[in-house]
């Protein structure tokens, strides 16, 4: 797949997913094949402040290749400011958060908000794509009820609007993460419009990814939750087996991380990480327990050496 200029090498993507898809994370999948990483959303005023939790949102490992950043907001001059100060140029694509369903997001009239409201929406896109080279993407969902599916209407604007691609997640806002996404309302979309369309939702292997773009005829897939402590999912060779060196994988996360971040932080950020990782261990609940409670790394890294190395 091709998103105008930047050819990605697989159709297979990594979704954005708050405070999972740090750099290290990104990393891995990226090094198991994964097609295109995006960053956790990050707030386009925020990067106009840029303290150091913004900041640290934006780092990235050089190997990964291509990547995406996702910026939420609902202020068109907001976000032309920052494409003119260049504060993203390091990202191949740039990608705007209109699916997040998080109420203190959604009251501020942003992420799934933009689903009620075209025409702020199609002004924020021409803001990024006027001030910018990069391809701009959008992430969406169906609707924010299903009284008011609006994903076909919403995508021919993002496309009329300037964007190079679009990616549908199948729920509605009120749905949450609950019920099943609907991919028919998504192959709709990719019906609709002539630019790339990625379903997103309810994907759970490298096979079903496959199978969606065979059975909806969208351009690619993007996995999120299922990526979670397996990384290596973006790998056909490895999408029913975990590849045997799991304990090296999990300790070039850390690696990654302490790249950017002091040794407490680190392990603060991992703990979610690693309860992924474990989660299929058998008979290992207290010391699953004690890896995800340790304050001290050494012990943490000896524990994943007794997990998953011997």
């Amino acid at each position: 797949m091709k998103i105008k200029d930047v050819k990605l090498s697989s159709n297979v993507l990594l979704a954005p997913m708050a405070g999972f898809t740090d750099c290290g994370f990104r990393y891995l999948c990226s090094s198991f094949g994964c097609g295109l990483t995006t960053t956790e959303m990050v707030s386009a005023k925020g990067l106009l402040y840029m303290n150091d939790g913004t900041k640290s949102l934006l780092n990235y490992d050089k190997s990964e290749k291509p990547k995406a950043v996702q910026i939420f907001s609902n202020e068109p001059d907001v976000v032309a400011e920052v494409m003119r100060r260049g504060i993203l140029k390091d990202f191949d694509l740039i990608d705007i958060n209109m699916g997040c369903p998080m109420p203190k997001v959604v009251k501020e009239g942003m992420g799934s908000a933009l689903l009620n409201d075209f025409k702020t929406a199609s002004e924020v896109i021409k803001a990024v794509e006027r001030n910018t080279k990069q391809p701009v993407t959008v992430k969406f969902r169906i609707g924010f009820d299903f009284k008011h599916i609006v994903a076909t209407d919403f995508a021919k604007m993002c496309e009329d609007s300037g964007a190079s691609a679009v990616c549908v997640h199948g729920r509605t806002k009120t749905q949450l993460y609950t019920g099943l996404a609907d991919w028919n309302e998504i192959q709709k979309v990719k019906e609709s419009v002539k630019i790339p369309v990625i379903g997103n939702g309810d994907v759970l292997s490298f096979a079903e990814a496959e199978e969606k773009m065979k059975n909806f005829g969208v351009d690619g897939v993007a996995i999120g939750r299922a990526a979670l402590g397996r990384p290596w999912i973006f790998s056909k060779k490895y999408d029913n087996v975990a590849p045997k060196n799991v304990g090296e994988i999990i300790r070039k996360h850390f690696q990654i991380l302490q790249n950017f971040f002091p040794e407490k932080l680190v392990l603060l950020h991992m703990r979610k990480h690693l309860a992924c990782y474990v989660q299929k261990i058998p008979h290992a609940k207290q010391i699953r327990h004690k890896l995800v409670t340790s304050d001290n790394l050494q012990e943490v890294l000896e524990i994943i050496d007794k997990l998953f190395i011997n």
